[in-house]
């Protein structure tokens, strides 16, 4: 019995939970219906909304579209009417210029005309005249030219001989005016080179080092730097002789460098001698610019002006050339600008007159030779080039005159009178040292002719002649003929007093490094 009741309580238990959980689904489809409803009715009118603005867009695009192409036809109107109006004018200036070419054809017409009847006039008066004078017209053309000739020829002559004669008597005493004020602008000392350079030295011990063990370290001194020293009584001093200024300067700078350091041994001999060369080579370069800037010189390219430089160490005449070269520029300007010539072309000029000096040892030719070849090469004026061909006029300007026509310029006369003028002042030149510079520089030449020869250096005053040789390519027998040669050559070509001793030195340096 329990169990029925057990029984019926589950059957009505569970019919009771299902009526309740139809309820609760009827009440949640209910409420999910009314918001699908709501939610449809907002989307239904958010759509009126969109459709209404994009109605609105579209009538405010079709309005703009229409003003745009209302003010586009309009402007094409106007466009219309400008090209109508400009139709008109170029019609109106059409019939215009017809009339003015028709109104210039009648004025050719009768201009034509009226030539022809003057034309015709002429010749009826050139006929009664030729009547009445009984000459042709030729004739007559030719009478009156030979009278007229003849008149204007004697007075041509006699004006002629009056000008030249006060000319010449003018030029004369301008001339002198010009050169003396020239000269009184531009004072120069008197200067002469020597062949020799003095180094003071410490204590009289470093003599011993000087020479060296067996004079090793002067052999390779003096090979190296192609000069001599000359080791004497005089207390403290040695004497370093070349004829080669540049060379002596950096046997002097070298020489100084190793009595400050000590150490004097060959390797260190090579090792000053190169610094010496690299601040020789920096003075060279501020002495070629110092003298384009003192003469205000702008246009020379640097390679140019170390050339220039260069000059510093070279004499002619016992006169320092680069010296020379800028008294004469500044006498030269000073004459330019009395006579009014290129003041520019004339100090280029007279700076680089001797500029085939500064290579004329290292290359074949005369300096003036030289010098016109460097003038080319870097592009300077003719008449720089004029002036250096022809500053030499007692060969150079017969020269001159088989390559170019017509007389030289002003400005290579000028820098011809000034270099005769700054050579020929008292004290400036010294023959016999430019006489003697010219003997060693020919024992050189002889010598350095020969296949074979490295490096040749006339010393002991052009008494010794030392001749350095590749071992490779002359063996001893070989040294031996060349120095005969070269003997035999020296007594043939040249004129000195004494005897010349000739030195054939072959000698071979290997060098290893241990690392």
């Amino acid at each position: 019995m329990i169990l029925l009741y057990i029984v019926i309580g589950l059957v009505v238990g569970a019919l009771a939970g299902y009526l309740v959980r139809q309820q609760l689904a009827t009440k949640r489809v209910s409420g999910a219906e009314s918001r699908a409803e709501k939610i449809l009715e907002e989307a239904k009118n958010r759509e009126r909304e969109i459709l209404l603005e994009a109605k609105s867009k579209a009538l405010e695009v079709t309005e703009q579209a229409k003003k745009s192409e209302s003010d586009f036809r309009a402007q094409i109107v106007r466009f219309e009417e400008r090209i109508d109006r400009r139709e008109k004018e170029l019609g109106q200036k059409e019939q215009e210029l017809d009339g003015y070419k028709k109104q210039l054809e009648q004025k050719q017409l009768d201009i034509q005309k009226t030539f022809e009847e003057a034309k015709e006039a002429k010749q009826k008066q050139l006929a009664t005249l030729e009547k009445i004078a009984g000459l042709s017209r030729e004739e007559a053309g030719k009478v009156l030219m030979e009278n007229a000739e003849r008149s204007m020829g004697e007075e041509m002559i006699k004006l002629h001989r009056k000008l030249i004669a006060g000319a010449r008597e003018s030029a004369e005493k301008e001339a002198r005016q010009i050169v003396a004020e020239a000269i009184d602008r531009v004072v120069s000392d008197v200067t002469s080179e020597t062949t020799t350079t003095t180094v003071a030295l410490p204590s009289e011990e470093l003599k011993g080092r000087i020479i060296g063990k067996e004079g090793r370290n002067i052999r390779a001194f003096e090979q190296m730097m192609g000069v001599e020293i000359l080791i004497d009584d005089s207390p403290d001093t040695v004497v370093i002789s070349g004829f080669n200024s540049i060379r002596r300067h950096i046997g002097k700078l070298t020489l100084e460098k190793l009595v400050s350091d000590g150490r004097i041994h060959p390797a260190r001999i090579e090792e000053a001698y190169e610094k010496s060369k690299a601040e020789i080579n920096d003075q060279i370069k501020q002495a070629g610019e110092a003298a384009v800037y003192e003469l205000g010189i702008t246009t020379f390219p640097p390679k140019l002006v170390h050339l220039v430089g260069r000059l510093m160490f070279r004499t002619s005449y016992g006169q320092n050339v680069l010296r020379h070269s800028v008294e004469m520029a500044k006498l030269a300007a000073s004459m330019a600008e009395e006579l009014h010539a290129d003041q520019q072309i004339v100090k280029q000029g007279a700076l680089l007159h001797d500029i085939g000096k500064a290579l004329d040892q290292d290359m074949e030719g005369t300096h003036v030779e030289i010098g016109r070849k460097i003038a080319e090469k870097f592009g300077l004026d003719n008449k720089v080039i004029e002036a250096i061909e022809s500053h030499h006029h007692d060969t150079d300007v017969a020269e001159h005159a088989h390559k170019h026509e017509g007389p030289l310029s002003i400005e290579a006369m000028i820098v011809d009178a000034a270099d005769t003028i700054s050579g020929g002042r008292p004290g400036a030149r010294k023959d016999s040292f430019e006489n003697y510079v010219k003997r060693l520089t020919d024992l050189e030449n002889i010598a350095n002719s020969y296949d074979g020869v490295e490096k040749t250096y006339a010393i002991q005053g052009g008494r010794e002649l030392r001749v350095f040789i590749t071992p490779t390519k002359i063996d001893d027998l070989a040294a031996q003929k060349l120095a005969r040669e070269i003997a035999n050559r020296l007594e043939a070509e040249l004129k000195f007093p004494g005897e010349i001793r000739v030195v054939v030195i072959r000698e071979t340096r290997i060098v290893e490094y241990a690392r």
